[in-house]
């Protein structure tokens, strides 16, 4: 099984080829190629390679799927024997992307 460990913005993917996944928003309109090159470990059956801190000529391909909007997500400030109370709400704009190829 060939897996890779994705840099995207400040967070970290598993990802392997045929993979669907959600990050953060990027600029990108669906039905484009999208590519990361920061890529920080790759797993190809018996070789392990890891990167110092990136590898050098590995990248994972991808297309963009559609741009969404996730679950809204509820933030509540609350402060003892003062009547303050305060609920807010958020939804994260988000990208789905599907990994097409790990290429080395």
């Amino acid at each position: 099984m060939k897996y890779a460990i994705v840099k995207i913005g400040a967070k970290q993917y598993k990802v392997s080829e045929g993979d669907q996944i959600d990050i953060e928003k990027i600029e990108i309109e669906p039905k484009k190629k999208v590519s990361f090159e920061e890529v920080l470990l790759l797993v190809d059956d018996k070789k392990t390679d890891i990167g110092q801190p990136v590898l050098k000529g590995v990248k994972v391909e991808g297309e963009v799927i559609e741009q969404f909007r996730d679950k809204k997500i509820r933030v509540a400030k609350f402060k003892a024997k003062s009547r303050y109370r305060k609920v807010m709400g958020h939804r994260q704009s988000k990208t789905k992307v599907k990994i097409n190829k790990i290429t080395s």
